[in-house]
């Protein structure tokens, strides 16, 4: 069995303000720590599962050179290779040789989630709104989309109750969750301790592979329209002169095509 496990800091047990999740300072070394451990124990039930090969892959935009390299590689849990991309969602290699399930551990609640701790999707100042095909999304359902498009389905989601909320209401009741945490505001949280998150996280890995059938691979539709509503209108210039993207309104931008890979490679790279 070949298991994909896609992170993010912000849904980690522990983790509720922004120091913690970038900037080489105190509190965001501490936060590496406690996502090093989540991440480990996603690899610990997954060889319990059966795996036998295991791909981590941290989606955290942290910043500078800590952007999609927040994981403590002498930390890591033997047994799991690991990822360093340069661009979010440009490694796809795993996925094109076949891989039998997706586990995405650390993921928050979309932008505009009031009880999402830390809650945004892609940028937290410049994205208002995602939708595919009219759905509003957010990055589980970016990284659950990029995950089916090469047929592979994510069985199991880890974050706070929000976030874990969102995933199922997206990828259906078969879908294995563990909240870690439960917001009280988008930067208040009651939280379960570290080693106690841990153990739930490897349980559910561990429980979620048993079924391979039980979520179906997602797939927002064919043709696929993505759009994206952003909070000021110098956050849109950016993606303006991208190839195949329609600005729809000041602070709007529309790309289309055949399937979702095509729509979102049009704009985002």
């Amino acid at each position: 069995m070949r298991v994909h496990i896609i992170s993010d800091i912000e849904g980690v047990a522990g983790i509720v303000k922004w120091a913690q999740t970038g900037g080489d300072q105190t509190l965001y070394h501490e936060g590496r720590r406690l996502y090093t451990e989540e991440i480990n124990a996603a690899v610990r039930g997954a060889k319990k599962a059966g795996a036998k090969e295991i791909v981590v892959m941290d989606c955290h935009g942290a910043g500078g050179d800590y952007t999609f390299n927040s994981l403590l590689p002498e930390q890591l849990e033997d047994g799991c290779e690991f990822v360093v991309q340069n661009e979010w969602t440009e490694y796809t290699a795993f996925l094109e040789e076949g891989c039998d399930a997706a586990l995405f551990i650390g993921m928050h609640a979309k932008a505009g989630t009031p009880d999402g701790v830390l809650s945004h999707t892609v940028s937290g100042e410049g994205w208002h709104d995602l939708r595919f095909n009219g759905v509003s999304v957010g990055e589980t359902g970016i990284n659950a989309a990029l995950c089916g498009h090469w047929n592979c389905p994510v069985l199991f989601v880890t974050g706070d109750r929000a976030t874990c909320a969102e995933a199922e209401a997206l990828l259906g009741s078969g879908l294995t969750t563990v909240a870690v945490k439960e917001g009280l505001g988008r930067f208040s949280v009651r939280a379960k301790t570290p080693k106690e998150a841990c153990a739930l996280i490897e349980d559910g890995a561990k429980r979620a592979l048993k079924d391979l059938d039980a979520v179906k691979p997602y797939d927002p539709g064919r043709p696929c329209e993505i759009e994206v509503d952003f909070t000021t209108p110098d956050r849109l210039e950016e993606y303006r002169n991208r190839r195949g993207v329609e600005v729809t309104s000041p602070t709007t931008l529309v790309a289309r095509g055949e399937h979702w890979w095509d729509a979102w490679s049009s704009f985002y790279f």
